[in-house]
């Protein structure tokens, strides 16, 4: 017992969302029986936590710093676009079958590089918050995707490209296993290299980054360089998933990241969360958002449930961080005594 109470202690977060989910998983399976749990279903579902869960890994760097990342929606639109007019031939300045394709992929990594490191260095060099930057930023997007495409939807990209979105493993999707590996990679990569660790403290406390010889606008602009990256991936994903790009594809991703990094546990001050969190946040929020469409709700309904999930969690969060330094205080007290 006493080793269960220490695990469950050692990360409370991440072992109440643990929880929740596994009761989530069990109530869906109660109330929904195959509909939820049906191949047919599970495939569906595994299709769309990709494109969803890069835009939250995305936004959990972004918080992981202490900032946010609203243009991660308009980023990841702008570079479907850009690879859509590439991949129907449009850019392609005569290339085609597979150099069309990965003419498409480095184009959209260029421009996904390059809304990122608009973003660190507008932040970091400008001292502006990252709510108002990435705000201007978010709106600079849209309106470069807005004046390229008149508005319309961009299609008939190449069948090749298309047909990596819906190409399956073991049943499972080619771009979820692409979406685990990822999220693997970077949760190694913040947990065990020098980078994360700086990453952390310049996070936690900027000044005590500096005093360590830290470059913090370095950190800065390489930060929201992976946030652009991985933005632009879910750019992609949404590209072969859906044949076609368009400005506003999504917009209602951004209030559902935001509220999958608080429920995984990522502090919005910065300096606090993991990967895991993350991704057990993302399968939660993927579930209810199959049970949403099982029971036909509207799609205000849906945002009103979004935004009374999103101020539920930063109240328990609130509660717990209060129960928490009540706890280690009372500790320290005892064994001062």
């Amino acid at each position: 017992m006493n080793k269960v109470n220490k695990i469950i202690r050692r990360d409370l977060n991440l072992s109440i969302l643990t929880g929740v989910t596994m009761l989530v998983l069990l109530w869906s399976a109660v109330f929904f029986g195959d509909a939820m749990y049906s191949l047919k279903n599970i495939q569906s579902m595994t299709f769309q936590i990709p494109e969803f869960g890069f835009l939250a890994l995305a936004m959990m760097l972004s918080n992981m710093i202490g900032g946010i990342d609203l243009s991660i929606i308009a980023n990841a639109n702008t570079v479907a676009i850009t690879s859509a007019y590439i991949l129907n031939g449009q850019w392609a300045f005569g290339m085609t079958g597979s150099a069309r394709i990965v003419a498409a992929v480095a184009a959209a990594v260029i421009v996904s590089l390059l809304f990122g490191l608009l973003n660190g260095v507008l932040i970091s060099r400008t001292s502006a918050p990252p709510l108002i930057a990435t705000l201007g930023t978010m709106t600079l997007f849209q309106g470069i995707g807005m004046a390229v495409t008149g508005g319309a939807s961009v299609g008939d990209i190449d069948k090749g490209f298309a047909q990596m979105g819906k190409a399956t493993l073991m049943q499972i999707p080619l771009i979820f296993w692409l979406f685990l590996l990822t999220a693997v990679i970077l949760g190694t990569v913040l947990s065990k290299s020098k980078f994360g660790r700086k990453l952390y403290l310049y996070g936690d406390n900027p000044t005590a980054s500096r005093f360590s010889a830290i470059d913090n606008d370095k950190m800065c602009i390489c930060t929201f360089l992976l946030t652009g990256v991985l933005a632009g991936m879910a750019g992609l994903i949404v590209l072969s998933r859906v044949n076609s790009a368009k400005v506003g594809y999504g917009d209602s991703y951004l209030l559902q990241t935001l509220i999958v990094c608080v429920v995984g546990g990522i502090d919005p001050n910065g300096g606090k969360g993991r990967v895991w969190g993350v991704l057990i946040a993302v399968v939660l929020m993927q579930i209810l958002s199959s049970a949403f469409t099982i029971m036909s709700l509207s799609p205000y309904t849906k945002k009103l449930i979004w935004g009374i999930m999103l101020v539920l969690v930063l109240g328990l969060n609130y509660a717990l961080r209060k129960y928490t330094n009540r706890m280690e205080l009372r500790k320290s007290l005892k064994e001062g005594c």
